[in-house]
């Protein structure tokens, strides 16, 4: 009896142990996602470019189309934003990325990954505590977590181009700046914490191409249907974003919409720029 009551313990442990084995969140095994590569380019020839102009746009990730780009604020199951997918891609695999001095050269200067973490807000910090033991006041401090859910704006620099072998304009983005927008702290007395200003900083510029195996292997959330989770690359691709153009080449030094339009009149510029460069497009055919 008593190596019967043993050989049923066993095989309920093996049953067990096969049934924890087998749990599986969903009915499908994802295989597509995690093994994509980037869409690629066609081949551009200097020769074949008729025509071709570098444009910088701004996207605000709290528009509503851009949200895909902006959540999950918090790494959730399968799913990380655009801005930690990026900072992943520097930790782990090493891509670099550049600094944001030189207005003119987005990527001269290489960054540190702890220059990065800086920027996104993993900085000293410390406070005044009372030690229970002694009753003495000590300063305990600690590092902050980098913040990336701070990043709530994304500066893009693309160039369109006439490619005249295929009679086609081509668009392929270059870059990728991070823009966080957080609450600047103060030490001043007297002043109350609600009204602390604003602040923006540009992070640093990323070079697309470099991010785009990363991109291609990190789905998306498609609110219409989980069965066909997009990836970044396909967002950016197939220019599934919102964004305004601020800046686009000429004599000026390459100066901004906003040095000579301010208001609903930057705006109104900037798309008046868009509906050049498309209608520019269509004025080189013939019907």
């Amino acid at each position: 009896m008593k190596k019967l009551s043993i050989l049923v313990v066993i095989i309920l442990a093996f049953v067990m142990s096969g049934l924890s084995q087998d749990v599986m969140d969903g009915i499908y095994v994802k295989e597509h996602v995690p093994v994509r590569k980037p869409i690629p380019y066609y081949y551009l020839r200097e020769a074949d470019v008729q025509w071709s102009k570098v444009v910088w746009r701004l996207l605000d990730l709290k528009e509503k189309e851009n949200h895909p780009l902006y959540y999950p604020t918090k790494p959730t199951d399968d799913r990380v934003s655009l801005t930690q997918l990026m900072v992943n891609g520097i930790t782990n695999e090493g891509i670099s990325v550049f600094g944001t001095d030189d207005e003119y050269n987005e990527f001269s200067e290489v960054i540190t990954l702890e220059e990065v973490n800086t920027l996104l807000g993993a900085t000293p910090d410390s406070t005044e505590e009372e030690d229970l033991m002694t009753g003495e006041f000590v300063w305990k401090k600690w590092v902050n977590d980098p913040k990336p859910e701070e990043v709530t704006r994304m500066l893009m620099k693309e160039e369109w181009a006439f490619d005249k072998q295929r009679a086609k304009m081509e668009v392929r983005i270059i870059g990728l700046c991070p823009i966080r927008r957080y609450i600047k702290e103060t030490n001043a007395e007297g002043v109350d914490p609600e009204e602390a200003t604003l602040s923006a900083s540009m992070l640093f510029w990323a070079y697309f191409p470099s991010f785009r195996p990363s991109f291609a292997r990190q789905e998306v959330f498609n609110p219409m249907n989980d069965a066909e989770r997009r990836t970044f690359d396909d967002i950016f691709f197939k220019r599934k974003f919102a964004s305004h153009i601020y800046r686009i080449t000429n004599v000026y030094d390459n100066r901004q919409i906003m040095d000579y339009k301010k208001g609903e009149d930057l705006l109104l510029e900037a798309e008046r720029l868009k509906d050049w460069m498309f209608k520019f497009e269509h004025d080189l055919w013939e019907f």
